[in-house]
C-alpha cells in the first residue's frame, strides 16, 4: 500500500503546521506585580490560602505555573524545599512566588515575612532568583518587591 503525492503532502503540511504551532507559542512574561495580580484571578476568591511557583527562564517568560500548597483559612505553611524542589526539576532561572488572603487583606502576616526570608535565604544558596512575593486578594495586591522587603 502507497501513498499518493497528495496525500503525502497533507501529511508532511500537517506536521509543519504542527512545528510552527508548537514554536510559535508566546510564554507568558512578567514585568509587574500587577501581571501576576491579573494572572491569579482564579485563585483571589478561594477560602483556602493556595501558594503557587511561576517559574520563569531567564528572560522573565513562564516555564510553568503550580499550586505546590493549600493551606486552612488564615494559614498556609510551606517549606523552601517544596519551593526549590520543582524550581530545579522546571530548570528555572527565578521564580515569583504568591498566595491568596481569603480574608482579602493584602497586608502580610508575620509568618509571610518570616517566610518569604527562607525562600530568600535558600534561593541565594541555590542560584535560583525571587523576584517578588506577591499576595493577592479579590480587589487587591501586596508585592513584597515594590515594599522594598525583596
Amino acid at each position: 500500500m502507497s501513498l499518493g503525492s497528495a496525500k503525502a503532502c497533507e501529511i508532511v503540511a500537517c506536521f509543519e503546521l504542527g512545528r510552527r504551532l508548537l514554536h510559535n507559542k508566546k510564554s507568558q512574561i512578567y514585568f509587574t506585580p500587577k501581571d501576576v495580580w491579573q494572572e491569579l484571578k482564579d485563585i483571589r476568591d478561594n477560602k483556602k490560602e493556595h501558594f503557587v511557583i511561576f517559574f520563569l527562564d531567564a528572560r522573565n517568560q513562564e516555564i510553568k505555573r503550580e499550586i505546590i500548597s493549600i493551606g486552612s483559612l488564615n494559614a498556609n505553611l510551606v517549606h523552601p524545599r517544596e519551593v526549590f524542589e520543582p524550581a530545579i526539576r522546571h530548570t528555572a532561572a527565578q521564580i515569583i512566588v504568591a498566595h491568596n488572603h481569603p480574608s482579602d487583606d493584602a497586608e502580610p502576616s508575620e509568618e509571610d515575612k518570616t517566610i518569604t526570608q527562607r525562600l530568600i535565604e535558600a534561593s541565594k544558596i541555590l542560584g535560583i532568583d525571587i523576584i517578588d512575593h506577591i499576595i493577592v486578594t479579590k480587589n487587591n495586591y501586596f508585592s513584597f518587591k515594590e515594599h522594598k522587603l525583596i
